[in-house]
């Protein structure tokens, strides 16, 4: 029963942090800073690492590792805004690991949702068929073209910081 609440908690931070990651990703885009946006993104998505090292221990599993990078991208992020407040090569900093961590995220919802969702777990019931990779393989291209189009366009002016 808690471990049900504790699971439930932790989907909903980490949908909550996939939904503002890409609002900040917009603003990126567009060179807007989303200053509260950014903040919520950060928290909930360090949220989601945090919490996922509490489910109970079977064994060392790849989550493990993806929430340990997950906590490096997003300190490097952090570092890189709120200390460095993006000057020079920190704002790529900050793009690329911002981003890095949203991908993880989405890398985790499209495993998660082969998973538990009846109609994907029926196409790749052990996640080495086709239509698992195609999925990985979409999310991937997707976030490299964003990261390349957030480097691009993410440009503050002096007014903006």
């Amino acid at each position: 029963m808690i471990l049900t609440i504790y699971t439930l908690i932790h989907v909903v931070i980490s949908l909550l942090g996939i939904v503002s990651g890409f609002v900040v990703i917009y603003g990126m885009l567009t060179s807007k800073p989303l200053d509260k946006w950014t903040t919520y993104f950060l928290a909930t998505t360090t949220a989601t690492s945090v919490t996922g090292f509490f489910f109970p221990f079977e064994g060392f599993k790849p989550a493990y590792v993806f929430g340990v990078i997950s906590l490096v991208a997003l300190a490097a992020a952090y570092y890189a805004l709120r200390t460095k407040q993006l000057a020079g090569g920190w704002r790529k900093v900050y793009v690329i690991n911002a981003l890095f961590a949203q991908y993880l995220n989405c890398f985790v919802l499209v495993v998660q949702s082969f998973l538990k969702l009846p109609p994907l777990k029926a196409l790749a019931p052990t996640q080495s068929e086709p239509p698992f990779a195609i999925a990985q393989g979409v999310v991937l291209v997707l976030f490299i073209g964003l990261g390349i189009a957030a480097v691009r366009r993410f440009r503050l002016t002096p007014s903006a910081r």
